[in-house]
């Protein structure tokens, strides 16, 4: 039985045989999160640079989304938690234990 002491549903880590919060499960790939943080702080910086010379109220929302999308991606890479991925079930083959 999964108990949980934070907010959300509990995942039991098998090794230990502790429970643990779901957003703290690993469900992205390392190759995957390298690319994520990458590509995040990309979005991050590029959306900065291009708020400062923004010249409309359009250029300034589409920046402010091409930073907070970079902010997504580099935390969630940082975490290794994906909440969509968690959301749909996903989880990639290299990360499943045999049961």
């Amino acid at each position: 039985m999964n108990h949980s002491t934070g907010s959300g549903p509990a995942v039991l880590d098998r090794p230990s045989g502790k429970d643990r919060p779901a957003w703290r499960t690993v469900n992205i790939t390392a190759a995957e999160r390298a690319g994520r943080i990458a590509v995040g702080l990309a979005a991050i910086i590029a959306g900065i640079i291009l708020l400062a010379g923004a010249g409309s109220a359009l250029a300034v929302v589409l920046e402010a989304l091409l930073v907070a999308a970079g902010l997504d991606l580099a935390v969630t890479g940082a975490l290794g938690h994906c909440p969509l991925y968690a959301k749909l079930g996903y989880l990639p083959k290299s990360l499943r234990r045999p049961r």
